[in-house]
């Protein structure tokens, strides 16, 4: 699946999410590794004619949300390293952890920081893991465009259709707001493996992963898409890449969160206004895989100055140039472990992880 929207560059140099958001002091992971250019490709004297010299296999999994900056990368990777095959799955971030706990993946893409029950099988399957913030997102609400009353929700009227005691109550759009029509109210998200289905109802419910169960759930955000394009009562999110992609089927829904109505984009994500739903997301890297040449020069790739634009094609926003350059310095350092403790964190910033790990 490709996603080929461009999305406005942003200007901000100083992103401050209010979700998770992680730290970087970056780092490697040991054994001998190709010299690279700023790309992450191998320079020159390691290229053959045709490309690189690198050859075997990157096993990627994990969050739909995160894939199409995976598959954007994976492309243009093996564009410059035929010998390499890189293969980018989606399901789901918890379903990419649990196949990356479990030794079957070289990287985890995950919508959210891994959790304290991941973080325990990791530990039980052996599996270190570096943990990089790759961009920013701004989970999006989205109706139909026939919906002509819900052009802004409060987040108390997030939760009112959204909360756990909502199952079987809250049915029509009027029982969200008496000013809203009798017309049903179907609801649709993605499924319970997902990150972004964890960090929207820790921003919207106030406990991550808890909500009603009576909503269309997928792994696939072309479902959900559809799903609310076909009903006119429908309501669905999911990350900001796949509304820029569907814009023409789609109506986008600002949030009020106590500021105002303020609706996602690369601006509002990545200066921290598009509230709860504004949040970094992640390549979970193991750090075994990361000595071999071909994943360290992946990896390395996926982290380049150069190649952020990539993020933006896809619809999402690119971590600005210092905080790009911190990551790397986390990945080559070889740092693992999570700086989340073992959840999502609504509030907090990049920058106030980044001092804290550096005390």
């Amino acid at each position: 699946m490709n996603i080929q929207k461009q999305v406005t560059k942003t200007a901000k140099s100083v992103a401050v999410l209010s979700v998770l958001a992680l730290t970087v002091s970056l780092t490697a992971c040991g054994g001998e590794q190709a010299a690279t250019d700023g790309n992450g490709t191998p320079k020159a004297d390691n290229v053959a004619a045709g490309g690189s010299n690198l050859s075997g296999t990157v096993v990627v999994d994990g969050s739909s949300t995160v894939f199409p900056i995976s598959e954007a990368m994976a492309e243009e990777f093996q564009k410059a390293n035929p010998g390499v095959k890189v293969t980018v799955a989606k399901s789901g971030t918890g379903g990419g952890f649990k196949k990356f706990c479990n030794n079957e993946t070289d990287i985890s893409n995950a919508s959210r920081p891994i959790k304290a029950e991941e973080i325990e099988a990791c530990k039980k399957g052996g599996v270190e893991y570096i943990e990089l913030p790759v961009a920013f997102d701004g989970i999006s609400v989205v109706v139909n465009p026939q919906n002509t009353w819900a052009k802004c929700l409060k987040v108390d009227e997030l939760k009112t259709m959204w909360g756990k005691d909502a199952q079987g109550k809250i049915n029509t759009w009027n029982q969200v707001n008496p000013k809203f029509p009798a017309e049903k109210l179907t609801l649709y998200g993605p499924g319970t493996d997902s990150g972004t289905y964890d960090f929207f109802t820790k921003g919207i419910t106030g406990k991550e992963g808890e909500s009603r169960g009576d909503f269309t759930a997928s792994e696939d955000d072309n479902t959900l898409v559809q799903g609310v394009a076909g009903d006119k009562g429908g309501l669905a999110f999911f990350g900001y890449a796949y509304y820029v992609q569907n814009k023409d089927k789609l109506s986008l829904v600002s949030i009020d969160a106590g500021k105002g109505c303020i609706e996602p984009s690369p601006e509002t994500i990545s200066n921290g206004t598009y509230q709860p739903l504004s949040r970094p997301e992640f390549i979970y890297v193991k750090k075994s895989s990361a000595s071999r040449p071909e994943v360290k020069a992946f990896v390395d790739f996926h982290l380049a100055k150069a190649n952020q634009k990539l993020v933006s094609e896809v619809g999402y926003v690119p971590l600005p140039d210092d905080l790009i350059a911190q990551v790397q310095a986390r990945f080559e350092k070889g740092t693992v472990g999570s700086l989340f403790e073992g959840g999502s964190k609504v509030g907090v910033t990049i920058s106030d992880l980044l001092k804290k790990e550096s005390k």
